[in-house]
């Protein structure tokens, strides 16, 4: 008889993710946690970068006239240079990177209160964000 061994779920659903990061071998991913901007300012820079050129991208949003812009241009730095990394040997020029995804989430918020007129108290709520960026070449030749 045979033994037969059990493999745990979490151990089966690791090595999935494993092959699957292996097959898609052209993106790479980058994220920002905890961005100290609301959400809804986020997206409005994030928006305008969906589905662009990385050069194109990166021009954008080195002229965009908002805070947030700062932060998106270098994440899709890193997100850049997170692909050279993975795919040494390849120029970023040749390879016709664009960007394949972006999404904005709410991260945890600070509750403050203000001093309000007759004892009472107004809430702020200072909101943060998640920024998941995930770049990729048009060339099919990965």
């Amino acid at each position: 008889m045979e033994a037969t061994t059990k493999i745990k779920k979490s151990v089966l659903i690791r090595q999935r993710k494993e092959q699957e990061k292996a097959q898609q071998g052209g993106s790479s991913v980058a994220k920002l946690q905890n961005c100290p901007t609301s959400p809804r300012k986020m997206r409005l820079v994030v928006d305008l970068i969906r589905g662009m050129n990385v050069e194109k991208a990166i021009y954008t949003l080195k002229f965009l006239n908002k805070e947030a812009a700062i932060r998106v241009e270098k994440l899709l730095l890193s997100a850049i240079k997170n692909w050279e990394a993975k795919n040494e040997g390849k120029r970023v020029e040749d390879s016709n990177l664009y960007v394949k995804e972006v999404s904005v989430g709410g991260g945890r918020q600070l509750k403050r209160l203000r001093p309000a007129p007759q004892g009472r108290g107004y809430r702020i709520r200072k909101r943060s964000n998640h920024v998941h960026l995930i770049v990729d070449s048009k060339n099919d030749n990965n």
